[in-house]
């Protein structure tokens, strides 16, 4: 099985350390002449796919509603967030071959975390065409634990749905993101502030996307010793051209 990342271990401890997890990703988004530009929003971090780290609520909900948690049967150095498919980021992520960075600055540690890759958007009750193709990008970058355990992608995107607060997860029955408000909401099944228990909501369900971000570089600044500033930048390099398949080199830089 393939190691995990060589900067994995410390990331994670940085951000078990640091008060807040949450980061800035940008994507690039397209002006009304069509020309790039670059787009930035507050996201929270969800952990390495496909492993975050469970509330008791929510697993309390995923066994009461009879969907219960997948066996911890992959693992993989992927960041996941979710977000809702009526965002902006979405269509900007299928615009623009996926390219995304996430910047973490950990206050607490005093360093600073850039990861540059690509986003593969999942979650679409419906599958598809562009469902099927982003699972098959994301097992790319997953290692087996367990290859005889019974793992479903289904189960797996309603954990993280599980996850959220009742009013979060409320939250994908709200009108359209970024829409005027004075229009109102078309559809009566859309409110605000909504609490929601339903796993199976099929409104909320129907909005609810998990973002995994398989990551291509990573660079950290070491802030801590001011006297002694460090920057690292891990790059990964394919083998044989094989996408998910090669290893991590490191190059310190001056910071």
């Amino acid at each position: 099985m393939a190691q995990q990342a060589p900067w994995r271990s410390l990331f994670q401890s940085h951000l078990t350390q640091n008060s807040s997890t949450s980061f800035t990703l940008s994507t690039v988004g397209h002006d009304a002449q069509n020309r790039p530009v670059p787009r930035s929003r507050l996201c929270e971090f969800r952990g390495f796919w496909p492993s975050p780290k469970l509330h008791e609520s929510a697993v309390e909900a995923l066994n009461a509603q009879g969907i219960g948690q997948n066996p911890a049967a992959y693992e993989s150095d992927m960041l996941s967030l979710t977000t809702d498919v009526r965002m902006d980021k979405v269509s900007q992520l299928e615009s623009s071959a996926n390219a995304v960075e996430g910047m973490f600055w950990l206050a607490d540690v005093r360093n600073q975390w850039r990861v540059k890759g690509e986003a593969f958007v999942i979650g679409d009750p419906k599958d598809g065409m562009h469902e099927e193709e982003a699972r098959k990008e994301i097992r790319r970058g997953m290692r087996a634990l367990d290859n005889g355990a019974e793992w479903s992608w289904e189960r797996q995107v309603t954990t993280y749905f599980a996850n959220h607060s009742p009013v979060m997860r409320g939250s994908f029955r709200n009108p359209s993101p970024g829409q005027p408000r004075a229009r109102g909401p078309v559809d009566p099944g859309l409110e605000l502030g909504l609490a929601l228990g339903d796993l199976r909501d099929p409104v909320a369900r129907g909005n609810f996307r998990v973002v995994v971000v398989r990551p291509t570089e990573v660079e950290r600044l070491d802030l801590s010793d001011v006297q002694n500033v460090r920057r690292v930048r891990w790059t990964f390099v394919p083998t044989d051209n094989q996408v998910g398949r090669g290893e991590w080199v490191e190059t310190e830089l001056w910071p």
